[in-house]
């Protein structure tokens, strides 16, 4: 435990708490997209078909029809040649940062991260004790001669990215990266861990190939329901070789035996009845309003903000005028009614001179509020 960073998240969801102050800092989904009708429909369906066994134990690997339908859409959207015994549920995504890091990282081991890089997973890889090598992003990708020399020089067991809308930054790999780093990788000793937390979430509707697809047998894949249909199910899912899901379904097996299977029942109820495209069609276009709102609003009121514009997903990240810290942006914030994430939790070391903003949980007119806000704290800072 003493490896593992100091968490933000504990401040920031009693900051969040607070109805008089405009957050930005959290991750939160909007619940306007939320389909409560449509769920509570799909569960009354699941017990009237299913009764006890319902609420029974199930398999660590999770239920099967909807393991085929998650492999089926993967095959239609990208061309991803798998099938459900590729997938393993788990208990959202961010459980397969932590049983990933329990398979594979001993103590000491490298673990190549994106700079900034996603606060959740530094926590999960943090309580196994590796040695982190960072990798900077940017609007081209991953700095290449750095992860080319990290590769060669530290062989870690893995490069965990989050090639679409990353979190914190917002910004996507081009083609032109995504092929790169499969070249780079390909041959090595290291392995690509691919975060699709966002992939659903463009705002131009375009599936964006994963970088796992030009890497067969040598990648891992995740998933998750939660961005586009129900957080609080906790329901994502691990595409790894079969190989590699007999090891990790043992990790699961030990953690807790299996995820939630009336979850599962529900969703996939709800996913054959529904249409999935539809629904993230529906969120994504919130989501674009919400950032366009966002974007003008720092564009007017804080001109000195450069910042990322995002081709989807549900964050921003914002450079600070020189001489300012986000950490005492924070406390200002907070003291003026709105909440900003601070940068160092994404980074390794440093990121006190960025901030990261988050749109999908607001609406335009406190996007306008809560920047105007932020611009008041900026200058009482200087």
């Amino acid at each position: 435990m003493a490896a593992v960073p100091p968490s933000f998240l504990g401040t920031l969801f009693a900051v969040s708490a607070d109805p008089s102050v405009i957050s930005f800092a959290g991750g939160l989904p909007s619940t306007a997209v939320l389909d409560t009708v449509g769920i509570a429909e799909a569960a009354a369906d699941v017990f009237a078909d299913a009764g006890p066994a319902a609420l029974q134990y199930s398999t660590t690997d999770g239920y099967r029809p909807l393991r085929e339908f998650i492999a089926d859409r993967y095959r239609r959207r990208v061309g991803l040649d798998i099938t459900a015994a590729n997938i393993q549920i788990v208990n959202g995504s961010q459980q397969c940062l932590d049983l990933v890091a329990k398979c594979l990282v001993d103590p000491g081991d490298a673990v190549a991260i994106e700079a900034p890089g996603y606060l959740g997973a530094i926590e999960a890889f943090s309580l196994y004790e590796p040695q982190f090598s960072a990798v900077p992003v940017g609007e081209g990708g991953p700095d290449l001669p750095v992860l080319e020399r990290v590769v060669t020089r530290d062989r870690p067991k893995f490069f965990y990215a989050i090639p679409n809308a990353q979190n914190p930054s917002g910004l996507t790999y081009p083609e032109e990266a995504r092929r790169a780093v499969a070249d780079l990788l390909d041959g090595s000793e290291t392995l690509l861990y691919e975060d699709d937390a966002f992939g659903e979430l463009f705002f131009d509707g375009r599936a964006r190939r994963p970088i796992a697809a030009d890497l067969p047998g040598r990648a891992l894949l995740s998933g998750s329901f939660s961005k586009v249909l129900a957080p609080g199910m906790r329901c994502g899912w691990l595409v790894a070789p079969e190989e590699v899901l007999a090891q990790f379904n043992v990790a699961k097996q030990a953690a807790d035996l299996h995820s939630n299977h009336l979850c599962q029942l529900v969703l996939h109820r709800w996913l054959t009845t529904h249409d999935l495209d539809t629904q993230c069609r529906r969120v994504a276009r919130l989501y674009e309003e919400n950032c366009r709102a966002l974007v003008d609003a720092l564009d007017d009121l804080c001109p000195d903000l450069a910042h990322t514009i995002p081709e989807g997903g549900m964050f921003l990240l914002a450079r600070l005028p020189r001489g300012i810290s986000s950490l005492a942006l924070f406390e200002e914030g907070v003291r003026r009614g709105v909440a900003v994430m601070p940068g160092p939790p994404f980074f390794l070391g440093g990121g006190d001179d960025v901030i990261r903003l988050n749109f999908s949980n607001t609406n335009p007119e406190r996007c306008a509020e809560g920047i105007g806000r932020l611009a008041g704290a900026l200058t009482a800072l200087g």
